[in-house]
């Protein structure tokens, strides 16, 4: 999907935690050597915390703005929600850690 809508505007942006049963332990350096072995292009960030005291303030954020499918009250359930943000910055969707990507594009053309 980065692929095929990167041109149109589309940026995919992962950020790495370790608050779901301890999937994320090992070093950036791990982390990106994992994701290159899936062929990851879209920009990885350092690894964060997403839910308690020390989210990161983006995630803090996110979790504000209207409910979707992956919420457990405020908090992130699973490694994998994911946020679509229009280009003007709104959160206009969340999607549970278990929605396919792929099945993401659908909602694409409208904020592209």
């Amino acid at each position: 999907m980065h692929a095929r809508y990167a041109d149109k505007g589309l940026c995919i942006l992962g950020f790495p935690c370790n608050q779901f049963g301890g999937q994320e332990p090992g070093t950036e350096a791990d982390i990106r050597s994992f994701a290159d072995g899936y062929n990851v292009k879209f920009d990885m960030f350092s690894k964060i915390d997403v839910n308690g005291d020390n989210a990161h303030p983006l995630f803090k954020w996110m979790k504000e703005q209207p409910k979707g499918k992956g919420t457990l009250g405020n908090n992130l359930k699973w490694n994998f929600t994911k946020f679509l943000i229009s280009r003007e910055g709104q959160v206009v969707k969340r999607y549970g850690p278990m929605d396919d990507p792929v099945g993401i594009e659908k909602d694409l053309p409208k904020y592209l």
